[in-house]
């Protein structure tokens, strides 16, 4: 392997342009290709962030000239992409999901499991550095026994249409990240309850799916964990985190671009608005993301999420969409 990792990115859409940019900053890795069955994206994120060109992915893991690949591709094209990363033996960090349905991922769980190569999962807010903090200090036992786990999550505003048609529904769209959270810090969930609304949304009634949920996992240990989710929120991307144990309480708050508080006659200590997109309040995250990515191509000790923690995600996922439609709780056994 070369000294400066040389990364192979698939799709060039949002996130690919996202961990384009983390790879730009990044000072010992460089993007050698950029694959997208579009190829006027491809041109341009490569224009921009160096490599070379491609519509095939067999081209690239052919060629010999990538280290690790990042799939940033849409969700369908996940399985056959790890698939082909694995037989190529090359390090791959994939977006969530890993698949919509679970019996696909299944079907290429024991190869992954079997793999020599790190095969990582993108749940970036893992590496949010308030998040990360948080979690830090509930190993170090600051809060003792953890009891309780509360989760904000709301969108600015309402995707579109196009994109929620495809998107597999709230639960394996939106809530999947907050309930890698939730396992981040209650790994063995043991119970899914959750209940779905349609508040503002026509689109995604017409779509069968719900605009607005509130999830609560149960540990195995009895710890409570209740995720709650909007696709919309007047006042900016509502992300709050709160632990609460035996012996105290951790929060982490929504964030501004700056700290300044204004006084006046109409008001005190007024903020600036919440910042308003995923893309402001978690760019850092992603960078870290493949850093630490890049900890585990390189053979050193590394935090990145795996496949079996994506494959959990969407257990749960499924499991809430079920609770969701049939009025009940559902029981998980994530070790099986």
């Amino acid at each position: 392997m070369t000294q400066q990792i040389r990364i192979g990115l698939f799709g060039t859409g949002r996130i690919g342009q996202v961990h384009a940019m983390s790879v730009a900053a990044i000072e010992d890795a460089e993007l050698a290709w950029v694959c997208d069955p579009f190829v006027e994206g491809a041109e341009r994120t490569a224009a921009e962030y160096g490599g070379k060109v491609s519509t095939d992915p067999a081209e690239v893991f052919a060629s010999g000239e990538v280290d690790a690949v990042i799939i940033a591709a849409p969700t369908a094209t996940h399985v056959d992409l790890i698939d082909a990363a694995i037989d190529a033996g090359v390090p791959v960090l994939c977006e969530k999901p890993i698949d919509l349905d679970l019996e696909r991922v299944d079907r290429l769980r024991a190869k992954a499991a079997a793999a020599t190569v790190p095969i990582v999962l993108g749940f970036n807010r893992r590496f949010d550095r308030h998040f990360a903090e948080l979690h830090r200090r509930v190993s170090a036992g600051e809060i003792g026994t953890l009891e309780q786990v509360l989760i904000t999550s709301r969108d600015p505003a309402e995707p579109p249409a196009g994109y929620l048609a495809s998107s597999g529904g709230i639960f394996r769209d939106m809530t999947i990240h907050d309930l890698d959270m939730a396992r981040f810090f209650v790994p063995d969930i043991v119970e899914v309850t959750a209940r779905g609304a349609n508040t503002f949304s026509a689109t995604a009634r017409e779509l069968g799916d719900f605009d607005s949920a509130v999830v609560t996992l149960r540990g195995a240990g009895d710890e409570l964990v209740v995720i709650t989710n909007s696709r919309h929120a007047a006042y900016g991307y509502d992300q709050r985190f709160e632990v609460f144990g035996s012996e105290g309480l951790l929060q982490v708050g929504n964030q501004t671009d700056t700290l300044v508080r204004h006084w006046g006659a109409g008001a005190v200590e007024a903020l600036e608005p919440y910042q308003n997109f995923f893309l402001q309040r978690y760019a850092e995250a992603y960078r870290l993301e493949v850093v630490e990515f890049l900890m585990a191509v390189r053979g050193e000790p590394s935090r990145s999420p795996g496949f079996e923690d994506g494959r959990a995600a969407l257990v749960l996922a499924d499991a809430a969409d079920r609770s969701a439609r049939t009025g009940g709780s559902v029981t998980v056994d994530l070790s099986r």
